[in-house]
């Protein structure tokens, strides 16, 4: 297992390999909301992300074999929950809020005060109301590169593009909701 995995999963998989239910539930307890969260973030919908989830652990208990341990289990999974909710979310063909931008991060650090939090809050908001109007690819790519922390070769690879491609996606992303954001009268005022 990877030095990162807690000392009290490496026993609950290898009691999984051997179909202990008892390890399953604890493994599901362990990350379900951790990957709910995953799965909510691409689909956008509550049921959808649930059966997504629910499907990926599906998946990983079946698929447990073939964990190698070089990450930790949580990024393993994480990856089958990222699929998933790809495919899921294509399927959907809806117009959903994905996604945060750099914006957003200069947001976490100290605060001065009170009135800065909120107006950092609204900023937040408002951000994330005009990513709803951001193409289908741009949403995907800045959920999965800014939020999810994957690289741009990793989600070139999920979102089934080249790394040029989904580099250029990515900026065109960011560089798409900067405008909407310039012109947005709210966004000023803050």
């Amino acid at each position: 297992m990877s030095l990162k995995e807690p000392t009290h999963i490496t026993p609950l998989i290898k009691d999984c390999l051997h179909g202990d239910a008892k390890a399953q539930f604890a493994l599901y307890e362990q990350y379900h909301r951790a990957m709910y969260n995953v799965a909510w973030r691409i689909v956008k919908e509550t049921h959808e992300a649930e059966d997504v989830m629910q499907e990926a652990f599906i998946s990983a208990f079946k698929k447990l074999d073939q964990f190698s341990g070089q990450v930790t289990f949580g990024a393993w999974l994480k990856k089958i929950v990222i699929n998933k909710a790809i495919v899921a979310f294509r399927k959907q063909k809806k117009q959903d809020t994905i996604g945060l931008v750099e914006d957003i991060y200069s947001i976490s650090g100290p605060l001065a005060d009170a009135t800065q939090q909120t107006n950092n809050e609204k900023k937040a908001a408002l951000v994330l109301e005009t990513i709803d109007h951001l193409k289908e690819n741009y949403r995907i790519s800045l959920t999965l590169h800014l939020i999810e922390g994957l690289t741009h070769e990793e989600v070139s690879e999920l979102l089934g593009i080249s790394n040029s491609n989904c580099r250029t996606t990515f900026s065109r992303a960011k560089e798409q909701l900067r405008k909407k954001l310039e012109t947005h009268p709210l966004w000023k005022e803050l």
